[in-house]
């Protein structure tokens, strides 16, 4: 059906992988579901010879992903001149441990997307962005915000990059040990790692009356329905 993306990724020359091919993951669900977990891309780009990356927020809307900064920034002046990009997030879920060095190792997942990013210049559109933004951190926190104003839509851009172009790499599992190596008299396995929040620690500003924060809305996993 028209205008609905194929469950798969199409490979291309420029995503398809050349070492370690069988982690390569191309299904449109699956490199969705590594975006969404995440809080911060890499964003890679090349002025005048010289490359840059920057760590940044975003978050998924549909088949794109926005990124968002000051008008006046590099990453934003550059982009909106058609430049190539790269955009990349990586989940570690692991520390992987052999019996030798060669073969330590960590599990992760990690999505790569390629493509030139367009300004978004509707107003609707940025302030629903900019709403994905809030809710990519806090789930609906927006509708209980100061309303954006004016001046601030003004002063802030937003990219959409499509996911057009992508690839997931993934890496689960023990480790790989030769052979020969598994009598040596080490502990070898998985150190399994997460991110997870703390209580919340309120400012000085918080009336006595103000509901506290849910600490269960922070947890990446749980809201993600994994």
């Amino acid at each position: 059906m028209a205008g609905i993306p194929s469950p798969s990724i199409p490979v291309t020359e420029r995503t398809r992988l050349k070492r370690l091919p069988k982690r390569g993951v191309f299904d449109r669900a699956a490199v969705y579901d590594i975006l969404d977990e995440g809080f911060v891309c890499h964003v890679g780009f090349v002025v005048d010879g010289q490359p840059f990356v920057i760590p940044t927020g975003y978050a998924r809307v549909g088949d794109e992903i926005y990124l968002h900064g000051s008008a006046a920034s590099r990453m934003v002046r550059s982009l909106t001149t058609g430049l190539d990009v790269c955009v990349t997030v990586t989940l570690v879920d692991g520390l992987v441990l052999a019996r030798s060095a060669f073969h330590h190792s960590m599990n992760y997942r990690s999505v790569m997307i390629l493509g030139q990013a367009r300004l978004v210049t509707d107003c609707e559109e940025k302030t629903e962005a900019l709403r994905a933004f809030t809710s990519h951190i806090v789930p609906d926190r927006w509708d209980t915000l100061r309303p954006v104003t004016s001046q601030e839509l003004l002063g802030t851009s937003v990219l959409a990059l499509p996911i057009e172009e992508a690839s997931a790499k993934v890496r689960s599992g023990p480790p790989v040990d030769d052979e020969e190596d598994l009598q040596w008299p080490v502990w070898a396995g998985v150190v399994p790692l997460s991110l997870q929040s703390s209580s919340p620690e309120p400012d000085a500003h918080v009336r006595p009356d103000t509901a506290p924060l849910d600490p269960r809305v922070l947890a990446r996993g749980a809201r993600r329905g994994k």
